[in-house]
């Protein structure tokens, strides 16, 4: 039995098709449960970036264990984070353009906030996964034809490495976690998982 069968069947509360993706391609069981709008949002001024990962996978995590009556729930929430500053999805292409040339010719970190959450005894962890990556100093008009293929929407930061663009690089931690879920922490999370009570 391979590493991720031995492990109980997972419900990801996701909407990201990349998670899916490398659930999927990892060998995992899941099914997936969609947190609500609702549990997706909003982040405090006084929050650093591994402070709002870690909350809105836990909150994603915890809104779909109340719909769920036995199970292992994975939440997870990614940012991208430059000079303190947090990078979510943009709004549009105007704030991806922002984010482009504020990452140009710049060492920045990705981070994704990973919540296990079990039903029915409501046993959960949250630890956060932290990428270092180097991005190109690109130039305009890289950005605009970047941005006219419109792959940066609904990706942290307006890019995705997944896209193998050759202008972003992993410069130290998981590659998996760049994409939205780190797959090294998830297994070990995994295999320390207590037996339920009782």
């Amino acid at each position: 039995m391979s590493e991720p069968e031995r492990h109980p069947r997972l419900i990801l509360a996701s909407r990201s098709p990349r998670r899916r993706q490398l659930l999927a391609e990892a060998g995992y069981r899941f099914q997936v449960i969609p947190p609500s709008r609702q549990a997706e949002r909003g982040g405090h001024a006084a929050e650093d970036a591994a402070q709002l990962v870690a909350r809105l996978a836990r909150r994603k995590a915890a809104d779909v264990a109340r719909r769920v009556a036995k199970g292992l729930i994975l939440g997870c929430d990614t940012v991208a984070e430059h000079d303190g500053r947090i990078l979510g999805k943009p709004r549009g292409q105007a704030d991806a353009r922002r984010m482009l040339h504020a990452l140009r010719g710049q060492h920045h970190r990705v981070l994704t906030g990973v919540c296990l959450w079990r039903q029915p005894d409501s046993w959960h962890q949250v630890r956060v996964a932290v990428t270092r990556l180097w991005m190109e100093p690109l130039s305009d008009r890289q950005i605009e034809e970047y941005l006219a293929s419109g792959a940066w929407q609904g990706k942290a930061g307006a890019f995705g490495l997944q896209d193998r663009l050759g202008w972003v690089r992993v410069v130290e931690g998981s590659e998996s976690n760049v994409v939205g879920l780190p797959l090294e922490l998830l297994a070990e999370m995994l295999d320390q998982l207590p037996r339920p009570s009782g």
